[in-house]
């Protein structure tokens, strides 16, 4: 399927499944520095590893994940077009949720702090103790069993590949964003955009 035949495919989906930190809004946590303050080796997953180590060794670790998490909220600010393609999808009578690998309350203060709060319900909104961090595909799982919708009727949009993989693993149509046009993760995505504003057209 050619990419114009794949966007035409997205376009009439009803269930559209969206990362929050990086993809609806500009990325604010440093998770390198991240890393290094919670001695998380390398380039491991940060939430990977804290789940590997015992837990009166994880439990301060995490409080002070959540500590950085809250912080970083205040800072967040949206991506240009996203309000606009959540307006347009509301609209049309689509459903729209947030699956994103933060806790529950740092979403919802990053939506406040973003303006995008009004887009979204709250049942519609999964975190990290919702379910399984992506790229577990338990969030989409979850959203699309409350939804009662097929992976057909869905989208997952993201902005890097654990968004991309966990949408696969769901079996539903992959949108990479890629804003630093590095076409880094478009392997694994089902269509690459450089910006919301490619999916405006008769959304």
């Amino acid at each position: 399927m050619g990419a114009r035949s794949i966007l035409d495919d997205v376009r009439r989906r009803c269930c559209w499944i969206f990362d929050l930190d990086g993809t609806l809004t500009h990325p604010v946590l440093d998770f390198e520095a991240i890393r290094r303050e919670l001695g998380v080796p390398g380039h491991a997953p940060i939430l990977e590893h804290l789940a590997t180590l015992p837990a009166d060794e994880a439990s301060p670790l995490l409080a002070r994940l959540d500590d950085i998490e809250t912080a970083a909220c205040a800072q967040a600010t949206a991506r240009p077009g996203a309000a606009a393609l959540l307006d347009a999808l509301l609209g049309r009578g689509c459903r729209v949720g947030i699956v994103s690998r933060n806790r529950l309350a740092s979403v919802r203060r990053t939506l406040a702090a973003t303006g995008l709060a009004v887009h979204f319900r709250t049942p519609d909104l999964v975190g990290r103790d919702e379910a399984i961090p992506k790229p577990d595909p338990a969030g989409l799982q979850l959203l699309l069993a409350a939804w009662g919708a097929t992976p057909g009727d869905a989208v997952m949009v993201g902005d890097f590949v654990h968004d991309l993989d966990a949408g696969r693993a769901a079996g539903v149509a992959t949108l990479y964003v890629d804003w630093e046009r590095t076409a880094r993760w478009s392997a694994r995505a089902d269509l690459t955009l450089e910006s919301f504003e490619q999916l405006m057209t008769d959304v």
